[in-house]
């Protein structure tokens, strides 16, 4: 068996992706390094991820000045060279995609997360990015909105591979999960293969603890009998959730109902765990990947997560470990005044403006700086 934690994850049934994209990661050896040595099987990307590639380094100068006298504007300067490092890195990562069928060896990308409650014009944008990607081992990130659920379900009865994004709640999960389902469902009914077709549903983990232990800590300085058990579930809730997803996804695709859609090859729609850096410095650098480890799982990392991993990382299969314990501590939360749900509608809300920002600012960096690029000044 391998040393590497990284590559030890493999064992237990989950892959690690990285939640990073730059262009001199690829161009550079990086990229495939990662593949080869720590057993890298997919990467992500969003917005905020972009922005910051583009922003602080030259390596698009060459695109973003030819574009520009191109008479390109700031949004078609941004899809293409975003396109571009994402058909790059597919590329990368495409022999491991054809060896393991289609099970890894993507690489995600978003639509504008401005269409995030407009279910027509994210339709209209995911087709129109899948085409322009053109490869078969890209996602296409459709977040978990109400709006986005009827745009799931038609993408995946189109074929299209769908990465759900911004998934915060249990109650949106089986949503999510139902959505998908159904539009196997409509595409089998077509008589069109769904072998091929492939999704993930993106939890975002480590956001919630952000912000239920603020208020968990309220609880624990108002003192009384509450105090205890509001102590106790300081930096445990996102976990506990992730785990009870785990047997939620458990409970929709051991059915009947998904069998009969695995008998004609459609795989099940995995469980990845996204914004798995740690916020509270108090915690552990890799507490969200720890505990986190099971079959059919992905854990999208950012590269420091990645790197804290293969330097002390301890792969043992704790997903499934203490499920009891975690319904226990999300039936604990309403006694605390702490309402989960409205929590994870919190963090949805707040998750579509964080994507909102950065690409704002990228488009008016972009604005303000394609002419300077174009005169080389």
């Amino acid at each position: 068996m391998s040393s590497n934690p990284l590559k030890r994850l493999e064992t237990f049934g989950q892959s690690v992706w990285l939640d990073y994209i730059r262009r001199d990661l690829i161009t550079s050896g990086k990229l495939r390094r990662l593949i080869e040595e720590d057993g890298l099987r997919g990467m992500t990307s969003n917005p905020a991820i972009f922005e910051k590639a583009i922003v602080e380094s030259r390596d698009y100068d060459t695109d973003i000045r030819r574009l520009a006298a191109e008479g390109k504007g700031a949004e078609a300067i941004y899809e293409a060279v975003s396109q571009r490092d994402v058909q790059t890195a597919a590329d990368e990562f495409r022999s491991l995609y054809d060896t393991t069928d289609g099970r890894d060896g993507y690489v995600s990308l978003e639509v504008n997360p401005h269409l995030a409650h407009d279910t027509e014009a994210t339709l209209a944008e995911a087709r129109r990015l899948g085409r322009a990607l053109d490869r078969p081992n890209v996602f296409i990130k459709v977040p978990a909105t109400a709006e986005g659920l009827p745009a799931i379900q038609q993408l995946i009865s189109e074929g299209i591979n769908i990465n759900v994004t911004l998934l915060f709640g249990l109650p949106r999960y089986r949503q999510v999960a139902e959505a998908y389902i159904a539009g196997l469902e409509r595409r089998a009914a077509q008589g069109e293969p769904v072998k091929r077709v492939a999704s993930v549903a993106s939890f975002f983990v480590s956001r919630i603890d952000a912000l239920i232990d603020p208020l968990l800590e309220q609880a624990v300085s108002r003192g009384g009998r509450d105090a205890e058990v509001a102590g106790k579930l300081q930096g445990q809730v996102a976990i506990a959730c992730a785990k009870v997803a785990c047997q939620i996804f458990k409970e929709i695709f051991g059915t009947d109902r998904f069998r009969k859609l695995a008998d004609r090859g459609a795989r099940v729609q995995r469980l990845l765990w996204a914004s798995t850096s740690t916020k509270n410095p108090n915690y552990s650098d890799v507490k969200y990947v720890e505990a986190l480890i099971g079959p059919d799982t992905i854990n999208t990392v950012p590269l420091e997560t990645l790197e804290a991993y293969r330097d002390h990382g301890d792969p043992q299969p704790r997903l499934e470990q203490d499920i009891e314990e975690a319904r226990r501590s999300l039936e604990q939360l309403p006694q605390l005044g702490i309402s989960i749900d409205k929590v994870t509608q919190q963090l949805e809300d707040q998750g579509v403006e964080k994507f909102n920002q950065p690409f704002d600012k990228l488009m008016k960096t972009l604005e303000e700086t394609a002419p300077r690029v174009l005169t080389g000044r």
